[in-house]
Parts: structure tokens; C-alpha cells; sequence
């Protein structure tokens, strides 16, 4: 009986996705990548590195990770210092904890019999280029680099190619790595893209909630880490606006945050299309995936009190693009909202430079690896 699956570049059927439960950007990055892949015919798999790591350290990992970041923000500027950030001389490498997953990587591409594998998280690429150094991973090795700026945990030669948000991250990987590298820009569901339904729905909350003021968002992400969130959300409340403050799966940020008056606290939300669609502005702490899915919307996107690390890095790298902008003081943050009205010419431009970034599908260059 001939097949029904339809053919796809290079013959590629079975991809693993390495992603890594830190928030949720990772895995909403994996799990379009995998849904993209699955469109194409391929039958793709994902599997979060973390889960890999022996001895309960990918849970020792992310709780110190998310500990860090909420209450401990100069702590994990340290480590970002330490173990992250480029510069000269020597700096500890992520490769020794990596390392400890092989041998549980290389029993899983074998079992699901993986013909390639898509790293879209730092310790990933580290273990997956050394695998693939020592001949221990036999399948081609992609990096998906979903940061705006590089950090050098992202960076192993033994990987076999680079995918970039952008031109400039894709020119530093090539000057380390000498590595294929090319630039796809992020990669957001569809919907995002498009004019979502949902998007009436937050237009009649917001209006009903407080009439004429046009809605800001702030991100908080997944674990609801962010630098006084509470003070921003008062700011612009006195200003005219309406902040909606997305408190990710943080109850205790939620209750805070709801103290302010003026101000509508979220919980997880399921349609961020529809709300993203409806808002007049994103307040960004960390250039991570709600930003990504903003610029995605056309939705002007400023970054306020980023946080320490690959925040901070992040923020100013969005700001040099022209994509966003980078606001260091609440005068500056009501100064650029009030820059970008609704019919103004740098809103749109923002907004088409924004979608610029979306040039094409990381999986499409997987498959012909």
C-alpha cells in the first residue's frame, strides 16, 4: 500500500525538540516548533532537557532558577556574570552539568529513532554539541537560539547549525563558532500573526472596567517575576491608563497587584492573541516570549525594569534593533506611551519593523539538515 505521508526536505520524519520548563517560553517555543513539524508531515517529539539531568538536579535547577529571579534578583546577576555573559578570559562552562544527561539523550534519540535533534535552551545546545563532539550523538545537531542576545552558554562548536532571531545574533555565533548560522527571527503560532477573535471579547472587558482608558499590559511571565510591578501598575494607573498586569501562575502577585486601585490583575491567560490584540502596549521586564508575541501582534512594546541578566541584555537588544524601546525611569515610561497613539506614524513603524523580524520557519532548515 503506497504511503500518504506527504515527502518533506531531506527525507526527515522524526525530530526531537529539546526544550526546558524554566517559565514557559521554552516550551511555548518547542511546542510550535513541534506543531509546525507535524504540519509538514514529520512526526516530531519533545522532551524537556531538565527531566534529563539525573539525581533530581533539572528540579534543583529551575526551583533555584525561579527562587532568583522573584526574590533574589542580584543573586542570579551573578550568576549570569559568572557563567553567561561573553568576555575575555576564562568563565566556568555549562558542559560538566550537561553532560550528566547524555547518556539518558543519546538511550532516548535511540529508542524514538530521532534523525535529528532541535536544541531551543541553553543547557540543551551545551549537552547536544558535546555529545555530537565526542561522537556520541550520531544525528545532526540544530541550535534554535531564541534570545535576542547571545550569551555564551548558547554557544558549542560540535553543534551543527545555528538558528537567529535576528542578523546581528546570527554574526556572533559565527564569529565564535564558525558554525552554518542562519537567521529565521522567532517563531510565534499563527495566530498571533492574524486578527484573533478573541480580541472583541478583552476590547469589551477593558472597556467596561474603565471607559476610555486605553489598556497597557504588563509581563510578568509564567512565574510572575518582576521589579515592583505594583509601583509601575500605580504609575500608570495615575497617568489615564488601565494597567492589566499578567501575574503568570503567581497568586501571591496577583493579590498584591490588586491591592493597587485603578488596576486589573491576570492570571494565566489561554488567549493571548485576543489580548495582545486588544491592548495599546506591552511593558517588558524580560524580552522573552510575550515580547516576541507582541511584536508578532504589531503591539508597541517597551522595556521597563528589566530583569537582571539575559533581561537586562535582552531589553537594550530589542531597543538597538528599533523594535522596542527601552524606557529607564517612569517619566520616560509615560513618555513613550504617550508617543505611541493609535493612528500615529511611530506606532506603525514600530509595528512594521516588529513583524519584519518574522522571516521564516526554523523547521524548514531542521528538515534539510
Amino acid at each position: 500500500m503506497p504511503s500518504t505521508e506527504r515527502p518533506t526536505p531531506g527525507g526527515r520524519r522524526r525530530p526531537l525538540i529539546l526544550s526546558a520548563s524554566m517559565g514557559a517560553g521554552h516550551d511555548t517555543v518547542a511546542a510550535e516548533l513541534a506543531r509546525r513539524a507535524a504540519a509538514s508531515g514529520l512526526t516530531p517529539h519533545v522532551a524537556d532537557v531538565l527531566r534529563l539531568l539525573p539525581y533530581g538536579l533539572g528540579g534543583g535547577l529551575r526551583r533555584s532558577y525561579q527562587a532568583s529571579v522573584r526574590h533574589f534578583p542580584w543573586a542570579y546577576a551573578g550568576v549570569y556574570g559568572a557563567f553567561l555573559r561573553g568576555g575575555g578570559g576564562p568563565r566556568p562552562s555549562g558542559v560538566p552539568l550537561a553532560r550528566l544527561a547524555g547518556d539518558r539523550l543519546t538511550e532516548l534519540v535511540e529508542r524514538l529513532d530521532a534523525d535529528v535533534v532541535v536544541s531551543v535552551f541553553h543547557l540543551a545546545a551545551q549537552l547536544t554539541g558535546h555529545l555530537r563532539a565526542r561522537g556520541r550523538l550520531r544525528v545532526p545537531s540544530a541550535v534554535f537560539l531564541v534570545d535576542f542576545a547571545v550569551h555564551r552558554q548558547w554557544l558549542h562548536p560540535g553543534n551543527d547549525q545555528y538558528l537567529c532571531l535576528t542578523d546581528g545574533a546570527a554574526g556572533e555565533v559565527r564569529r565564535a563558532l564558525s558554525l552554518p548560522t542562519v537567521t529565521t527571527g522567532p517563531a510565534v503560532a499563527p495566530g498571533f500573526l492574524a486578527q484573533p477573535p478573541g480580541a472583541a471579547r478583552w476590547r469589551e472587558r477593558f472597556a467596561a472596567r474603565a471607559p476610555g482608558r486605553p489598556p497597557v499590559l504588563l509581563s510578568a511571565g509564567a512565574w510572575g517575576a518582576a521589579s515592583r510591578p505594583d509601583t509601575t501598575a500605580r504609575l500608570l494607573a495615575e497617568a489615564g491608563y488601565l494597567p492589566v498586569v499578567l501575574c503568570g501562575r503567581n497568586a501571591r502577585l496577583r493579590a498584591r497587584v490588586c491591592r493597587v486601585p485603578g488596576v486589573l490583575a491576570l492570571d494565566w491567560v489561554d488567549d493571548m492573541p485576543g489580548l495582545l490584540a486588544a491592548a495599546y502596549a506591552l511593558v517588558d521586564n524580560a524580552a522573552g516570549q510575550t515580547a516576541v508575541q507582541a511584536l508578532a501582534a504589531g503591539l508597541p512594546v517597551i522595556g521597563f525594569r528589566p530583569l537582571p541578566g539575559h533581561g537586562v541584555d535582552g531589553v537594550r537588544r530589542m531597543s538597538l534593533l528599533g523594535v522596542s524601546e527601552h524606557a529607564p525611569d517612569g517619566p520616560a515610561l509615560l513618555a513613550a506611551l504617550g508617543r505611541l497613539t493609535e493612528d500615529g506614524r511611530e506606532r506603525a513603524e514600530r509595528a512594521a519593523r516588529g513583524r519584519a523580524l518574522f522571516r521564516g520557519d526554523p523547521m524548514a532548515y531542521v528538515a534539510g539538515l
